[in-house]
């Protein structure tokens, strides 16, 4: 039997690095847009630290409380806790087949959830952070109970908008965040009567007291942290909006108990309790957690999410965290994307529209090819539109034709029989220093590495990737001018310096495409019969990064490569389009589209 895996803590000394990207809710599966926007990114970001030496730990799960998994348990005729393991299980399965690297990818219905929610709880009561008040709540006579927030839709109050299917928290079109009260002609989401309005006792987080403290936190984090734009522009509109008391508790019984006599009978607001699942989840991976979240001094924290998100992440957890008086890890840089638009309209967990992370591994197409796809179309500043022609465009041209091809060209040429090639054996590379050709290419390459280095320590992933394939570019460039076919029998030293050279880029793009291509990269060590686990490596304190600069000295001559295969396969037309059919209109039309399909064949049989 294998050893437990040994938990990753706080190294004195290193640069310890804690990554979280925003838990997915637990109730639906994920769709392409969730991927990209959370775990994706946060997780190209992980392997990038990891690659380059610093100490990560990357920390995710589903976020289970609240209202939209009762509401799901009533659907499907179950406990709340039936459903989360039912969608646990199927968000960590499709994750898995992402290949996602987390340390931890826990759940938020944990007993250590309840202890560090409501410790901080009492702390914030302890420090009169906290406020009473009676507010008015919509109330269906016919289910006989207060409707949260989740539980009600009516049309958007917002100007302009007028949305018909806005949430009681948050109109899903404009992003506006709402008060169920608000809502305009509001329905119940169980029964569909119309409810009415009733007071009832809540606790708030007094933010307009917190303010002084949560400002001097973002003015200085924002900039010291490289905060990206939106993330900046959603913070300051809350701030300008002016803040309000924030209630923190909901009528509800799946959540976590509010420790208190009088509002015993009452849980936690899923978003005072969700962002205190990243430290909950720590916590279930490791009794040494405060190590890494009550430990500023040593630790960054790096938080992804959508753009939806980011008012709950830089203005409620933080307020939360400062609240307590204690010496909390607080976020140091906040990266978040727009939406992934489908085809002509917007991905819709609820309206079943777009590719969903289970639909991806039914198409055939690699996690690979879908990893590539997305973090190169990551939004990063606008919106970005997912298109089937897009995807097969990028898969020809830019991992086929491109990043393949240079690689199946050294490698087949390299492994080719003496007499035509090297018999699978790096050569020496004699004139190195003299070749001009070479010494150019190692000066662009320089250049590339430094850019990677510095798009990627700033959180610009998809321009890291960009920058990483540019270098594959550049290597297919030097092949054709080098005409190194024709060397080998007219100048075999400039031909071995071609191949020496070409090699390392080779196994220089099987690390920096690692944290974007992970099997990928694996597959191209394997065939240039290197390990893993010993040379995935980008560390400056190894020297790694100066002598990638020089990739005639990355693989050493007299190396034996092990056998060349192809690495990707082209999308076909017909292929394509068969996909973009498949996956047309919502999750329910596609269902109603397979059963007419099978009672079609059934009746002609």
């Amino acid at each position: 039997m294998a050893a437990a895996k040994e938990a990753v803590v706080p190294v004195e000394g290193r640069r310890n690095v804690l990554v979280t990207s925003a838990l997915p809710y637990v109730n639906n599966v994920p769709h392409l847009g969730n991927i990209i926007g959370c775990v994706l990114s946060a997780d190209a970001f992980a392997r990038y630290c990891r690659l380059r030496g610093h100490n990560v730990l990357y920390v995710c799960g589903t976020d289970e409380y609240g209202t939209a998994t009762e509401t799901k348990a009533m659907e499907e005729g179950c406990s709340p806790r039936e459903i989360c393991d039912k969608y646990h299980a199927i968000h960590k399965e499709v994750y898995e087949w992402f290949d996602i690297s987390f340390d931890i990818f826990g759940r938020t219905s944990s007993p250590q959830q309840t202890e560090v929610c409501q410790d901080i709880f009492l702390k914030l009561l302890d420090n009169n952070w906290l406020s009473e008040n009676t507010m008015q709540q919509l109330y269906c006579n016919s289910c006989q109970r207060f409707l949260a927030d989740r539980l009600v839709e009516g049309y958007c109050p917002t100007e302009g908008c007028n949305y018909d299917s806005a949430r009681g928290d948050q109109c899903e079109k404009c992003g506006k965040l709402l008060n169920s009260t608000e809502l305009v002609n509001p329905k119940c989401k169980v029964c569909g009567s119309t409810p009415c309005v009733r007071d009832t006792d809540h606790l708030f987080l007094e933010l307009p007291l917190l303010r002084e403290k949560l400002e001097k936190y973002i003015d200085e984090t924002s900039v010291t942290g490289s905060w990206s734009q939106n993330a900046i522009h959603a913070t300051n509109a809350w701030l300008k909006e002016g803040l309000k008391p924030r209630c923190i508790t909901r009528d509800l019984k799946w959540g976590v108990p509010v420790p208190h006599e009088k509002y015993k009978d009452k849980v936690f607001y899923v978003w005072f309790d969700a962002p205190i699942g990243y430290i909950s989840i720590t916590a279930c991976y490791t009794p040494e957690w405060e190590k890494w979240w009550k430990n500023p001094e040593n630790v960054e924290l790096y938080q992804f999410m959508g753009k939806d998100n980011v008012p709950f992440h830089t203005v409620m957890f933080p307020s939360t965290l400062l609240g307590t008086g204690e010496n909390w890890t607080l976020m140091k840089t906040i990266s978040v994307t727009e939406y992934l638009n489908y085809e002509s309209g917007k991905f819709s967990k609820t309206k079943g529209i777009g590719v969903f992370g289970n639909d991806a591994k039914s198409t055939n197409i690699p996690p690979e090819v879908w990893r590539y796809y997305l973090l190169t179309n990551r939004p990063e500043a606008s919106d970005t539109l997912f298109t089937w022609t897009d995807l097969q465009a990028k898969c020809n041209n830019e991992l086929l034709n491109n990043l393949g091809n240079f690689i199946n060209r050294v490698l087949s040429f390299i492994a080719k029989p003496e007499g035509t090639g090297y018999g699978s054996v790096v050569p020496d590379s004699p004139d190195v220093d003299s070749h001009a050709l070479t010494q150019s290419l190692a000066e662009t390459v320089g250049k590339l590495i430094d850019q990677y280095i510095d798009a990627m320590d700033k959180v610009k992933i998809k321009q890291g990737l960009k920058i990483a394939m540019a270098i594959s570019s550049e290597g297919n460039a030097y092949l054709q001018e080098s005409q190194f076919w024709k060397l080998y029998k007219q100048d075999p030293a400039s031909c071995a310096t071609v191949m020496k050279t070409s090699v390392g880029i080779v196994y220089l793009l099987a690390c920096l495409l690692e944290p974007f291509m992970p099997t990928f990269s694996k597959d191209v060590l394997q065939q240039l019969n290197l390990s893993p686990e010993e040379h995935l490596s980008f560390c400056d304190e190894k020297g790694e990064v100066e002598k990638a600069k020089r990739p005639w000295d990355l693989i050493p001559s007299g190396h034996r490569i092990g056998k060349p295969a192809p690495l990707f396969k082209g999308l076909e037309n017909e292929a394509v389009k068969g996909l973009r059919e498949k996956f047309a209109g919502s999750q329910a039309e596609r269902k109603l589209r397979t059963q007419v399909a099978a009672q079609l064949e059934a009746t002609s049989i």
